[in-house]
């Protein structure tokens, strides 16, 4: 997952990516060159590689940062195919099935954090290539706790760190400036400073002289999940077991949520719904504000369109936090495995990750791109002037990881999709639908 003004702004972080492109060592896996300048010549076999995201990964040909089409100019006998859809939990799903039976996967699955712990459970550990072994990636590059989300309990790395997720708020200055709030970056974060129920105050100032048809908050659901990751304990207890019904992270979280939906402050929808309900919204002005870890930029830029540049800032969300961030693995069942994790080591070094942040703003997971001046300095043509990489580097230099269990991301649509949308869509009492969760857990989840 950019105005005349904008342009000063890509020109510098372009140029601030290009010194550290130039900078370091340029990643391409193992082997040797071969006589026309890359990996694999004219006699190499020709293969596909086959890659699995979710989201926005911002690797793309159309319009992600184009690394496919470096990767195979770099190797010519390699052609990439990625297979990219919207709903994280159904993609989990398919995945775990296609890995239990050994068929169908493709040769890189993209993991959501939500799901790594899983990943690296005894039931799926030796699903993976080791990736501290295989492939060249240069493993201490990563944040130390990004490495450590991905490693098995006999110390295996079966994922690379593609990206990490801290949290801003994005909102539409329009809608803003229509129902007379502040619209400069720094007021609107004062807003909401320290304070969740203060965004919630705001929304409520919103809602008295809202724009006909718009709503302060995209959705009840992803409001939840930004609150939940701005807390330390989340779905796991210390030791890394499940235990959401306790948590403080949860509760907080699930008020907050229920008070948006049943105050109207919310535009009921679901986030990354397959039906493109919530894409639509992003380009029509459906709502004005949206919970924005780093990697929600790059799909603002997509779904909003051109017509809506320059109508979108970031300011500080109310408690810095962590949502999302993903992983890139190499299942063993996959039919390239050698040159997938050659791919998965080149797509996740530093120099990738900067690339990838300069067009789609995707936060990097490797430590030297994440201080550097591409990442420090940079702007988002879409987001005009605005000091994205300021606001996000400095949102992620706060993170302090929640203890993650391998049920994570399940508890999480759970609550999600069975619970807040459907106070927020059906009006359910908020008591039965918390109810109703914990049927879904104790019926879906063998613990």
């Amino acid at each position: 997952m950019r105005t005349s003004s904008s342009r000063r702004g890509r020109r510098a972080a372009i140029a601030a990516v290009a010194a550290v492109v130039t900078g370091t060592t340029l990643l391409t896996g193992c082997g040797s060159d071969d006589d026309n300048g890359g990996k694999g010549g004219q006699g190499a076999e020709k293969i596909t590689l086959r890659i699995g995201t979710f989201g926005s990964f911002g690797y793309d040909n159309k319009t992600g940062a184009k690394l496919y089409a470096e990767y195979e100019r770099l190797h010519p006998n390699i052609k990439i195919e990625e297979s990219n859809v919207s709903d994280g939990q159904k993609y989990w799903d398919t995945l775990k099935l296609r890995l239990a039976q050994n068929s169908g996967v493709a040769d890189i699955q993209a993991v959501e954090v939500g799901y790594i712990a899983e990943a690296t459970g005894t039931a799926m550990a030796n699903k993976w290539v080791d990736l501290s072994k295989e492939g060249g990636a240069k493993i201490d590059a990563f944040l130390d706790w990004k490495v450590k989300q991905a490693t098995t309990g006999d110390g295996k790395v079966i994922a690379l760190g593609t990206d990490i997720g801290p949290m801003a708020i994005c909102y539409n200055k329009d809608l803003f400036a229509k129902a007379k709030l502040p619209t400069d970056r720094d007021a609107v974060g004062k807003l909401w400073d320290g304070d969740w129920a203060k965004f919630l105050a705001t929304g409520e100032k919103y809602k008295a002289a809202a724009p006909a048809g718009t709503a302060f908050h995209d959705s009840a659901s992803g409001l939840f999940n930004a609150v939940v990751s701005s807390d330390p304990v989340q779905y796991a207890d210390t030791s890394g077991a499940l235990d959401w019904e306790n948590s403080p992270g949860v509760k907080k979280a699930w008020d907050t949520a229920v008070t948006a939906a049943q105050g109207g402050l919310t535009a009921k929808l679901r986030q990354f719904d397959e039906k493109g309900t919530w894409n639509a919204a992003f380009k029509n002005g459906k709502f004005a504000t949206v919970a924005c870890p780093s990697w929600m930029t790059g799909i603002i830029k997509d779904q909003a369109g051109p017509a809506n540049q320059g109508k979108w800032d970031i300011a500080a969300p109310p408690v810095a936090g962590n949502w999302g961030g993903s992983f890139l693995a190499v299942p063993k069942a996959g039919k390239h495995t050698k040159e997938a994790a050659e791919l998965a080591a080149w797509l996740t070094a530093p120099e990738q990750h900067a690339k990838v942040f300069a067009v789609n703003g995707n936060i990097p997971s490797s430590k030297d791109t994440l201080a550097s001046s591409a990442v420090q300095e940079a702007k988002l043509p879409y987001f005009g002037e605005t000091p994205v990489g300021k606001i996000f580097s400095s949102a992620a230099a706060g993170i302090t990881p929640a203890v993650i269990s391998r049920y994570d991301g399940q508890v999480k649509t759970f609550l999600t999709d069975n619970g807040i949308l459907d106070i927020e869509q059906r009006g359910t009492d908020p008591a039965k639908a918390w109810e109703n969760v914990k049927k879904l857990v104790d019926d879906k989840i063998d613990q």
